[in-house]
Parts: C-alpha cells; sequence; structure tokens
C-alpha cells in the first residue's frame, strides 16, 4: 500500500462496492415483472472485509498458482435475496424493499464521495503548504 492509499483510507473501496450494489439493485428494480427472476445483492460488510484485506492474506507459493487478490469489490459474492412474500411466477423482487435498498445506498454513496472529497482537499492544501 502506498503512501497515497493510506491517504485515502478505504473510500476508494467503499465507492467501488456501492456502485456494484448500485447497479444489482437498479437490475433488480428493472427486472420487478420478469418472471423467474432472482434477486441479487451483496453482503456489504463481509466484501468491505474482503476489499480492505481484514482477512487473512493468502500468498502464493508457486508461479504457477493464481493470484487470489480481493481486489477492489468487483468479485464480491452475489448473494440471493429471501422474499418475505414470494410471487407465483417466481420472481423474487419486491419493489418497496428494493426502491428502499437503492435509495439508502445512494446516500451512503454521496456520505462517501463526501469523505473522500474532504481528504482529497486536506492533502491538497497539505501540499500547498497553507495552514
Amino acid at each position: 500500500m502506498g503512501p497515497l492509499d493510506s491517504a485515502l483510507g478505504v473510500s476508494p473501496q467503499v465507492l467501488a462496492l456501492r456502485a456494484k450494489r448500485t447497479e444489482l439493485l437498479s437490475a433488480n428494480i428493472a427486472n420487478t415483472n420478469t418472471p423467474g427472476y432472482k434477486a441479487r445483492d451483496i453482503d456489504f460488510a463481509a466484501a468491505m472485509k474482503n476489499a480492505t484485506g481484514v482477512q487473512q492474506a493468502m500468498t502464493r507459493t508457486n508461479d504457477l498458482h493464481l493470484n487470489a487478490s480481493g481486489g477492489m469489490g468487483a468479485d464480491a459474492e452475489l448473494l440471493y435475496r429471501i422474499p418475505s412474500q414470494p410471487s407465483l411466477d417466481g420472481n423474487t423482487v419486491e419493489s418497496q424493499r428494493e426502491h428502499a435498498q437503492f435509495m439508502d445506498n445512494a446516500i451512503r454513496y454521496q456520505a462517501s464521495l463526501g469523505f473522500l472529497d474532504g481528504r482529497i482537499k486536506s492533502l491538497r492544501t497539505a501540499i500547498r503548504g497553507q495552514v
């Protein structure tokens, strides 16, 4: 991890995961009336632990082994949502729940952008030598 990564903290990983979750929730909302569609989501807390490297990292002992790095959340585990009221056509999307999750995620995305913006401004101030 370089100095810029440590200065920005977890904000880039949070934004990447929030963007991925926005895509999933949007797909769920778009497929509200699609028979047999299964609503998908991610476990945000588990994905953050994976993206920030909180879990013990795996090491490659041979050049032929695959790299198992977590990355920026692009490979977060996709989960199926369990509906509280299953529909007869097999669709598991509950539109009110999806809209609420989408709005919650959008608000948290905006807050994360605000935090990142504040960190960038403070770095800019430090680089310029201003008080």
